[in-house]
């Protein structure tokens, strides 16, 4: 069966939340959003392609930092409102430079953090 982008469930705003994950490690690495034409970019290109809601274009993801994404496999949720991108990252995924944008867990009432950035002295 032929996949069509305009079947996803888009919100108002045209788009819909994408979860990158790794596809070796499956350690979740972002979220971002896309609109049907990055969901058509990341298929065709197999580079992920995100929608910048602040600057309100689309972004290829490590398209000026290096830390790219190369598409794996791409699937949607039960409700096809939701997307999950299986990748291959180069470098870190996160814009604080660490390698997942996950790097504060909450226990017992306290934010703590998981990881440091990458080339960072601390621990």
């Amino acid at each position: 069966m032929t996949f069509d982008p305009s079947t996803l469930v888009y919100n108002d705003a045209g788009l819909i939340p994408a979860i990158a994950q790794d596809a070796t490690s499956k350690d979740v690495l972002m979220m971002a959003w896309m609109t049907q034409e990055a969901v058509e970019k990341t298929l065709a290109s197999g580079r992920v392609t995100y929608w910048s809601r602040s600057r309100q274009s689309f972004w290829v993801k490590g398209e000026t930092s290096g830390n790219v994404q190369h598409l794996v496999d791409f699937r949607y949720d039960c409700d096809k409102d939701c997307l999950l991108v299986l990748v291959t990252q180069t470098g870190p995924a996160c814009h604080t430079n660490r390698l997942s944008c996950f790097y504060t867990s909450v226990q017992n009432g306290t934010s703590i953090e998981l990881m440091s950035p990458e080339g960072s002295d601390q621990s």
